[in-house]
């Protein structure tokens, strides 16, 4: 299955593309999901970025399931 994998801000510049769709993620941890996105797009790995499943922030041992939603951003700080 495909996974709809969106990308915003910072994160959207480095990948060139606001969404992609992705296969076989689902049974992938967050983290993996993570580790995939930088292979494919390198400019990535220059980034602090954190992940989110079905709009809920994930923790890396958070599992992908079929037909989830992944949103990938870059960190935030403010003041």
């Amino acid at each position: 299955m495909v996974t709809k994998v969106l990308f915003f801000g910072a994160a959207a510049d480095a990948v060139g593309e606001r969404s992609v769709e992705i296969a076989e993620l689902a049974g992938s941890t967050a983290e993996e999901a993570i580790v995939r996105l930088r292979n494919a797009y390198p400019l990535l790995a220059n980034q602090k970025i954190n992940i989110s499943i079905n709009q809920e922030y994930a923790p890396p041992n958070a599992i992908v399931d079929d037909g989830d939603e992944i949103a990938i951003f870059t960190a935030v700080s403010g003041g």
